[in-house]
């Protein structure tokens, strides 16, 4: 990993992607294998925003109400990431990405709780997964820790995990080894364009690197990179807390991810369980509060009530990138020839990390636009002014 102070920054890449998160570093890993010359930077660290934070979730129900093109979108990404995860873990023989799909519990803790999912579960129905519904009994028989107040349950044996900061780790060194240049401690700072074409990327401390081909996957920040090219891109930073806790040994542990009370719970191969998330619209304060921590303990015991036993091994915060609609912006931005956006994943950047790098590396090198593109084109909420 190369810092800006350590030597000077080449003067060309073919492609320049803002942004060293898990959906940067996808787009890197797919177009190095493609033979693209590709130079990453990054602000801060790699995976300093929603990636580094995320809790590797498989579980593409959640945001869901039925089929739609995010469903699309997620069932396909999920179905991708297993090849991917092989890939990486042949090539980095010290990763454990630790991705197994050991099912979902989504679970009811009263009665008008267990009329909404019964009726989630029709919908969920119609995408063609296969779902069980359990009562409360048969759910603690499953989970024995799961509180009394559980009187209801939905199974999805597909449903899983994986280690996150793993996933970035592995892609990121499969990425430089294959050839990917990353600057970190970089930050961009403005861009140098003419005729609708972004020539030059400037940066704060070490000048200018030439492109041919722009990516912005800055995630919470990716705003205000597009500012720099007016247009007004809705992406909001979206605070998410989470906590990492251990059990006494003593106890049983989990071993379905847990969905409920607003929260979700996920066992680990260590023996941790990670604990997520808040949701909060505070701008781009990356702090751990009282209040989100208290909260998020409240709603884990609600579920598990031997959980007030448990030691709290860790707590952190990310910033997800969130759009109106709940859809990522993907694609060229109107009104630039040469600008690709891959941003505002939202909460599922990690389940659409190797769709987004194949479909974008896909458009860059061919210039094909796969169909599952066409509801995130970025163009959808506003026109950019004029120049």
């Amino acid at each position: 990993m190369i810092s800006c102070g350590e030597r000077a920054m080449p003067e060309q890449a073919d492609v320049v992607i803002i942004g060293a998160g898990i959906i940067g570093w996808s787009i890197a890993y797919y177009l190095r294998r493609s033979g693209v010359d590709v130079c990453l930077l990054e602000r801060a660290e790699i995976g300093a925003g929603a990636s580094a934070a995320a809790a590797g979730l498989l579980a593409p129900l959640g945001p869901l109400d039925g089929p739609g093109p995010l469903a699309s979108l997620l069932f396909t990404g999920c179905s991708l990431l297993p090849q991917l995860v092989a890939e990486l873990e042949a090539k980095i023989a010290l990763r454990r990405i630790d991705l197994e799909q050991a099912g979902a519990l989504r679970l009811a803790c009263n009665r008008r709780a267990v009329g909404r999912l019964q009726r989630r579960l029709q919908r969920w129905r119609t995408l063609g997964v296969e779902l069980s519904w359990l009562t409360g009994e048969e759910a603690r028989a499953w989970e024995p820790l799961l509180s009394t107040e559980v009187q209801g349950a939905v199974y999805a044996s597909q449903e899983g995990q994986l280690r996150a900061d793993e996933l970035l780790r592995a892609v990121s060194q499969a990425a430089q080894q294959a050839g990917v240049r990353c600057y970190q401690h970089c930050e961009a700072n403005g861009l140098r364009q003419r005729a609708g074409r972004v020539l030059a990327v400037q940066t704060v401390s070490r000048g200018e690197i030439a492109c041919d081909c722009l990516v912005i996957a800055a995630g919470a920040w990716s705003a205000q990179c597009c500012a720099w090219l007016d247009f007004p891109l809705p992406v909001k930073p979206v605070r998410g807390q989470l906590l990492s806790l251990r059990l006494p040994p003593v106890l049983p542990t989990l071993h379905h991810l847990i969905f409920g009370r607003g929260i979700y719970l996920v066992p680990r191969r260590d023996g941790s369980l990670t604990v997520g998330a808040t949701r909060e619209d505070v701008g781009f304060d990356l702090r751990v509060t009282a209040d989100g921590v208290a909260w998020l303990l409240a709603q884990a015991q609600g579920l598990v009530p031997a959980l007030a036993q448990a030691t709290v091994e860790r707590s952190w915060a990310g910033l997800r990138p969130s759009t109106p609609d709940g859809l990522p912006l993907l694609g060229p931005l109107p009104g630039w020839q040469n600008v690709i956006l891959a941003t505002g994943h939202g909460s599922v950047g990690v389940m659409l990390s190797a769709l987004t790098g194949q479909l974008i590396s896909e458009f860059i090198c061919t210039g094909q636009r796969s169909p599952l593109l066409l509801a995130c084109n970025p163009g959808r909420f506003s026109t950019p002014s004029a120049r």
